[in-house]
C-alpha cells in the first residue's frame, strides 16, 4: 500500500521521530529521551532519507516536541478516534503553516514538499509529517497509523502491509509476544 513516494517518506520520519523522540517503552523496556537529541533527530531522519544532513540541537529541541504532538496522533488513531487525530494533526498544520510547493533540488525531479523555503528545520519537517499525516487521515487507510500492542511498548507504526492486519511495532516485539503465548499454551498443557 503505497499513497505515493514522497509521502510514504514522509510518514515513516514521522514514525521515526515519534520512536526516536518520544519516551515510554520499547519491546519491553523503558525508552527514556535520548541524551543527545540532535544525534537522535538526525539518525531518525537520516534513516528515511540518508543524504540528509544533521540537525542542530536547538531544531532537535523543537522536533523533540513536534514529535510528543505527533505521538497524539498516532495513539488517538490507535483508540478508533480518528476526529481527534485529525484535530491535533490540523492543528500542527495550521502551526506549521504547511502548504504545497514543488521543488526540484539535489538532482531530483520536481516532487511535493509541503513547507516553503526559510523555514528552520523543525518547522519544516512538523510541516511535512502534519502534511503526511493528513494525506494518510483523509483517506481510506487512516487505520493503518497505530501504536503497538505488544506489552510494555507503545512504539508508533504505519500498516503499510497488504491486508492492513499490523498490531506491532517490529519483529521482536511480534516475535515476544507469540513466544510468551507459547510458553502460556506449554505451560498449561
Amino acid at each position: 500500500m503505497d499513497y505515493n513516494s514522497h509521502t510514504d517518506g514522509i510518514v515513516r520520519v514521522a514514525v521515526a521521530l515519534v520512536n526516536a523522540l518520544t519516551p515510554g517503552e520499547q519491546r519491553g523496556r523503558e525508552f527514556p529521551v535520548p541524551d543527545d537529541l540532535a544525534v537522535a533527530a538526525s539518525g531518525a531522519v537520516g534513516s528515511v532519507y540518508s543524504g540528509h544532513h544533521g540537525i542542530g540541537a536547538a531544531d532537535a529541541a523543537e522536533l523533540a516536541e513536534v514529535a510528543a504532538r505527533l505521538r497524539v496522533v498516532f495513539r488517538a488513531v490507535a483508540d478508533g478516534d480518528v476526529d481527534a487525530a485529525a484535530m491535533a494533526t490540523n492543528a500542527l498544520l495550521e502551526e506549521s503553516r504547511a502548504r504545497p510547493m514543488l521543488e526540484r533540488h539535489d538532482g531530483e525531479p520536481w516532487h511535493l514538499h509541503f513547507h516553503g523555503p526559510g523555514g528552520s528545520v523543525a518547522g519544516d519537517w512538523a510541516a511535512s509529517c502534519s502534511t503526511g499525516l493528513a494525506i494518510v487521515l483523509g483517506s481510506e487507510f487512516s487505520d493503518r497509523l497505530g501504536v503497538c500492542t505488544a506489552p510494555h511498548c507503545d512504539r508508533v507504526y504505519v500498516d503499510v502491509s497488504r491486508n492492513g492486519t499490523r498490531r506491532f511495532c517490529s519483529t521482536a516485539c511480534q516475535n515476544r509476544v507469540k513466544t510468551a503465548a507459547f510458553r502460556a499454551r506449554t505451560k498449561a498443557e
